[in-house]
């Protein structure tokens, strides 16, 4: 078992924010001519290629107990369907704004932390996390009017990775995250290589079979890759923090996506969203120093 470190989990938390938003940028771009079966193969695929020869020359330890199998098939599945919803989005929404309406996610997060895990949250923790909350929602523009269900989509996400995050957090602390991602990896292309090579041939476009290009090819490696260092991030920020004080960093993950989608779709915010992000920043910031003063005090975070 690992003790916390809450300001290293937040470090690392951090790093899976700016990391993030640049793989789904690629998705975005990417998802206009490759389908979601040979994308989320890929992604997967990438993610075992790149961490398996790490775990056997690293000779890390990957068996699970019954239980933890059992759990790391659901975050495997709940990782699939995080993915394959907010890629959908992409093809729909501003990256700024697939970003924030999946904001819903930490505030969710914090609720389920403290009800399912028994954490401690704190009222300085539900303050920080109401004041991002609310500038997420100043971020969010109204979208459901100009692109219909679709923008319904992040909102799926946002439920997804908060039950993803929870799993994580019940096993991160009993499994190497390396080896917890080589498996994740493997488990997710034995549930999407029977699905393609089943459906390939119908009239589902998801599930259709084409060869990508030179160009195409090389996103789906980046795809693959900041995937997964990012998820690894992820992960093991959950080893370090209880999920109550990892979850309002992650509203830093829409300034960035903000940044990258301006940089790469010249997307850029209102005046009103402007202002939902600097809100976001305040309140991940205060959540930052806030454990690093605790850290000097005492171990464990109150």
């Amino acid at each position: 078992m690992t003790p916390d470190r809450p300001l290293l989990g937040i470090l690392l938390m951090l790093g899976f924010c700016i990391l993030a938003p640049l793989g789904d940028a690629l998705a975005k771009v990417i998802g206009q001519t490759v389908p979601m079966g040979i994308l989320l193969l890929v992604r997967f695929g990438m993610q075992a290629l790149l961490l398996w020869p790490v775990i056997l020359l690293g000779r890390r330890s990957w068996q699970m107990s019954k239980r933890v199998m059992r759990l790391a098939w659901l975050r495997t599945a709940l990782h699939m369907i995080g993915i394959g919803a907010m890629f959908t989005a992409l093809q729909y929404l501003p990256l700024a704004d697939a970003v924030a309406i999946a904001f819903v996610m930490p505030f969710l997060m914090l609720i389920l932390g403290h009800y399912v895990l028994d954490e401690e949250i704190g009222a300085r923790r539900i303050i920080a996390c109401g004041v991002g909350f609310i500038g997420t929602l100043l971020v969010i523009q109204p979208a459901f009017e100009t692109v219909g269900w679709p923008a319904l989509l992040p909102l799926v996400v946002a439920i997804v990775f908060s039950l993803f995050m929870l799993v994580t957090r019940q096993i991160a602390k009993e499994i190497d995250p390396i080896s917890l991602q080589g498996v994740n990896g493997v488990m997710a292309v034995v549930i999407v290589l029977p699905a393609l090579l089943l459906l390939g041939g119908s009239n589902i476009a998801a599930f259709e079979i084409i060869m990508p290009d030179l160009r195409e090819t090389v996103m789906l490696v980046g795809i693959g890759a900041l995937g997964t260092f990012a998820h690894l991030l992820m992960t093991w920020s959950l080893r370090f923090a209880p999920s109550a004080t990892v979850a309002p960093m992650q509203y830093l993950e829409i300034p960035f996506a903000t940044i990258v989608g301006y940089l790469i779709f010249s997307e850029l915010p209102n005046t009103l969203a402007s202002v939902g992000i600097a809100i976001t920043i305040g309140a991940g910031l205060y959540i930052v120093m806030r454990e690093r003063a605790m850290s000097r005090v005492a171990p464990a975070v109150p």
